[in-house]
């Protein structure tokens, strides 16, 4: 067999910028084996538990978060209960300082708990920080009776869409099915003015190191990497694991704001933004901890319904994060999008999208504290 040439260094990195071709002979069967299949068993496994609580809690994991950390911790109590704690050791204190993301996570976890459990007759009796806030998340009593949830159909559908959009302008009656939901925002002139300000935030999020650095030592590249722990930003694709096993992606170029893999990444992001026809958010009155796990619960019902009308979803939040760095351009998205008074929660861009996928998830069973 003639031997096959390694792709040049030059070409890699027009790939990696690119994201459109493997430029490696052999790169087909190469590619097929690349697809971290433990770490997205969780995705094929949620609907195999026949226990309510389990069934219900293994299509929560599921649920969106940041950073992917799965912050979540479970306690099972007595044959009908389930207290849910917030992992204190799974945080992002350089961007997230106050927490605020992580309940909003944490508020994601729970809505798609409640959602599940209606797809199989069970209502949720749901008690909010039981013990106050220092101590678990919720506490929820399972009892039959429940009507399913009409948006349950999507929660395995459910995926961030983190690539180009179509450009397509969202149709008026996806608009119309979203109002509910979230505010949307579909006036050219706003949302070219929200595209700069999340292509300025995201710029300042990855040249500002100790925020980079927060997200490059979260960062899982290829298929053994994201097996092994199946959770944080992972570079998924026979691209990334080439990139890994050829040393063109490590945690120092990753960190190398001048290196031209960096700039790559700077590129496609600043592409994706351009190619976003609309924005949602959401907005509180005030920003208690019950407002942000509030906030989660309606952004994973969103993004539900989302899924349904057949558009793609990618949060885009940096621009509200409480950091020094971020300070002005917090100020701006707030003057813009919000009253006085008001906090922005959550920001994402919104279109007709074609690269949303699964994401990672650790097993149920590791998460529960009590499982034997």
């Amino acid at each position: 067999m003639t031997p096959q040439p390694k792709p040049s260094r030059r070409k890699f990195l027009k790939i990696l910028g690119g994201g459109t071709i493997l430029a490696a002979a052999g790169a087909t069967t190469f590619g097929l084996t690349r697809t971290p299949t433990k770490a997205l068993a969780p995705w094929g496994m949620a609907t195999s538990y026949t226990e309510p609580r389990r069934r219900a809690l293994a299509h929560a994991l599921l649920a969106p978060n940041p950073h992917n950390l799965q912050p979540w911790l479970i306690e099972l109590d007595g044959d009908d209960t389930v207290i849910i704690h917030r992992d204190e050791t799974r945080e992002l204190p350089m961007t997230d300082p106050f927490h605020r993301q992580i309940f909003i996570g944490m508020g994601c976890f729970v809505e798609q708990m409640v959602i599940a459990a209606s797809a199989d007759g069970y209502a949720i009796d749901l008690t909010l920080f039981p013990d106050g806030e220092t101590g678990p998340i919720a506490r929820a009593v399972f009892t039959k009776g429940a009507t399913p949830d009409p948006l349950a159909a999507q929660v395995l559908h459910r995926h961030c869409d983190k690539g180009l959009y179509s450009g397509e302008p969202v149709a008026p009656d996806a608009i119309a099915a979203l109002a509910d939901y979230a505010n949307v925002i579909t006036d050219p002139a706003k949302t070219s003015e929200i595209r700069k300000i999340v292509t300025q935030a995201l710029e300042i999020e990855l040249l500002t190191p100790r925020t980079l650095k927060e997200s490059v030592d979260v960062m899982r590249i290829g298929k053994r990497e994201i097996n092994a722990n199946p959770d944080g930003l992972e570079m998924q694709g026979a691209i990334f694991d080439l990139g890994k096993m050829s040393g063109y992606i490590t945690d120092e170029i990753l960190m190398d704001t001048s290196h031209p893999t960096f700039r790559g990444v700077i590129e496609q992001n600043n592409a994706n933004f351009a190619s976003t026809p609309a924005f949602v958010y959401l907005t509180t009155e005030t920003n208690t901890r019950l407002d942000q796990i509030e906030t989660g619960r309606r952004w994973l019902r969103m993004h539900l319904k989302i899924t349904e009308l057949g558009l793609g979803l990618q949060p885009v939040s940096q621009a509200i994060q409480e950091y020094a760095e971020m300070a002005a351009l917090y100020k701006t998205t707030h003057q813009l999008l919000a009253s006085e008074g008001q906090t922005v929660q959550m920001l994402g861009r919104l279109g007709y999208g074609t690269n949303a996928i699964k994401t990672p998830r650790w097993p149920l069973e590791a998460k529960i504290l009590n499982e034997t």
